[in-house]
């Protein structure tokens, strides 16, 4: 298939990156200050004011001379059409010019391929970024006998001043008068001469019924290729066989269906013969319907990647992560939703660059005034990438303790130990620092024993070596890190420091072995030594000069005598 047949292709991807630079463009220039940027674009305005007046024929613009000249077809208004092309000679006649008209109506009618209206420029200047000089401007082709024939439309300059575009003289040179109609088309070789002869809307009664038959042969044609194509998929590729995979073929199917349709459509009408004049009329529409199943196409696609990823989050039970992805989703399709409109807005012939404008300021200011949303958007997603939390995990962020219940795109839901709710967006919760209880391998065992002072270095060697023993003697215990010292001859006390880690990454299984530990020490300290030291008050009583008692209490007697 030749790529040439495919006319409701052409540069979609081009023009979508033409908008897409457009709009980049505007939201640039909302950046300057308004008072100035208002004042340079009144200036360009006036600057860019045409000097002259306006042609009554409409052949200012590529588009307007285009939709002129099919306008004189349609009305069999030859005369008129005539003035539309850039006769070879001067002295060329009026009847000759309108022979020319009929020629080209016919070449066109028989085997041609015309950009729909709305591609077609609709400035003076033309189109300046399509690898032509700037005078020209190429709005399709048209085969005869094997020869290609471009449609080349030029720019001449009126009478008046001012650019008027006509079709070129070397297209018009290429036009074989005397060969043209003498050869009927397909569907005027089927249609009964009532149909050919009654007109409407300026196209003969028999087209607009053979264009819908050819409608229904394109979408029948379409759908037994996409059921066959799913066979074979299907019969090949043995997983398709099971879901999710054949919902996705399922899914893809019909714009795919849609798609081809249209393409069938502008292969057979242009094949069939259908008169330029409606074919030229429902080119939009044609394009409309590619557009809705390039758009639905990208729309289930978005939905199969989500349902995909969402899936296997789930199995992963990453509940932030499914989040995410659906936020993604809905922000895929709003982008769908508007690009779509634009083009088909675009497509009808209305001016976006106005709508385009709107939304380029409008999204400046809404990212402006939702500052505070992006940031909580950004924080999800840092918390996403990052993962310096879970769902499930207990955490301690700033000062709250607690699991963390729900990570959303806006903020993280923690349960605390007090069984209530702390809600903290997410672009605070992102900035803080962050204490993560769930990733920790192990447990700090480090208690400070205080021994009695009436310990004897004995005991106190006694007691050690059975600490020694406690921590060497059990599974759980980091035999590497292991250390029990006398470290501190205190005031009140003797110090003895305990340092290990306990290889456990449970919360209650360290508990059970660090009370089990304790006990055991306890004993240690209890048998080997004198016991623990105790704090307590001691009253002392001393008689002042005038014979009256005065009383003082001293806290740093760990005696257990009073």
């Amino acid at each position: 298939m030749n790529i040439t047949h495919f006319v409701i292709i052409p540069s979609i991807t081009q023009r979508i990156s033409t908008r897409f630079r457009l709009t980049l463009l505007i939201s640039i220039l909302a950046l300057l200050p308004m008072a100035s940027f208002a004042q340079e674009a009144e200036q360009d305005t006036v600057a860019a004011a045409p000097a002259w007046p306006e042609d009554s024929l409409g052949r200012r613009t590529p588009r307007g001379t285009v939709t002129g000249f099919f306008s004189a077809v349609a009305d069999q208004d030859y005369t008129k059409a005539a003035f539309y092309l850039n006769l070879i000679s001067p002295i060329d006649t009026i009847q000759d010019g309108a022979a020319t008209a009929k020629a080209l109506q016919r070449l066109l009618d028989q085997n041609s391929r015309f950009l729909p209206r709305s591609w077609i420029s609709n400035e003076p200047d033309g189109r300046l970024d399509d690898d032509l000089p700037p005078n020209l401007e190429r709005v399709g082709s048209a085969t005869l006998d094997s020869l290609r024939i471009d449609l080349i439309l030029e720019k001449t300059e009126g009478a008046e001043g001012g650019p008027i575009w006509l079709f070129s003289a070397e297209t018009v040179r290429k036009i074989p008068v005397a060969a043209i109609g003498t050869e009927a088309t397909v569907i005027e070789k089927t249609l009964p001469n009532f149909l050919e002869d009654n007109n409407l809307g300026g196209v003969p009664v028999g087209h607009w019924i053979g264009m819908l038959v050819i409608a229904i042969i394109s979408y029948l044609a379409a759908w037994g290729l996409t059921a066959a194509l799913a066979w074979l998929i299907h019969y090949i590729w043995r997983k398709t066989r099971e879901e999710p995979t054949y919902g996705v073929i399922r899914a893809f199917s019909l714009p795919i269906r849609l798609y081809l349709t249209a393409v069938i459509l502008v292969m057979l009408s242009q094949r069939f013969g259908i008169s330029i004049v409606l074919r030229q009329r429902l080119s939009e529409f044609t394009i409309i319907v590619a557009l809705v199943a390039v758009l639905l196409l990208l729309w289930r696609l978005v939905d199969a990647i989500a349902n995909f990823s969402r899936r296997r989050l789930t199995h992963r039970n990453n509940m932030a992560g499914i989040s995410i992805v659906l936020f993604l989703r809905r922000a895929a399709k709003v982008a769908l939703l508007v690009i779509g409109t634009i083009a088909i807005l675009d497509t009808l012939g209305f001016d976006v660059t106005t709508g385009l404008a709107a939304l380029g300021i409008g999204g400046i200011a809404l990212a402006l005034g939702a500052q505070k949303t992006v940031e909580n958007f950004v924080g999800s997603v840092t918390l996403i990438t990052d993962q310096p939390v879970r769902v499930g995990d207990f955490c301690t962020v700033g000062n709250t303790s607690g699991t963390v219940e729900q990570i959303g795109m806006r903020s993280t839901r923690i349960r605390t130990s007090e069984r209530t709710i702390v809600t903290i967006p997410n672009g605070d919760f992102s900035s803080q620092k962050i204490e993560n209880f769930a990733f920790r391998d192990r447990f700090l065992f480090a208690p400070a024993l205080r021994l009695r002072y009436d310990t004897s270095p004995e005991q106190i060697q006694a007691v050690l070596s059975a600490l020694r023993q406690i921590l060497a003697s059990h599974d759980k215990v980091d035999k590497g890190s292991a250390r029990v010292r006398l470290t501190e001859i205190g005031t009140d006390s003797l110090k003895v420091e305990i340092f290990t880690y306990i290889l456990t990454s449970d919360f209650n299984e360290q508990l059970e072995i660090k009370e089990s530990l304790l006990l055991r020490m306890m004993e240690a300290v209890n048998t080997q030594g004198k016991g623990f030291a105790l704090p307590a008050q001691q009253l002392l009583v001393t008689e002042n000069g005038n014979g009256k008692a005065d009383h003082r209490k001293d806290v740093s007697d760990t005696s257990p005598e009073v």
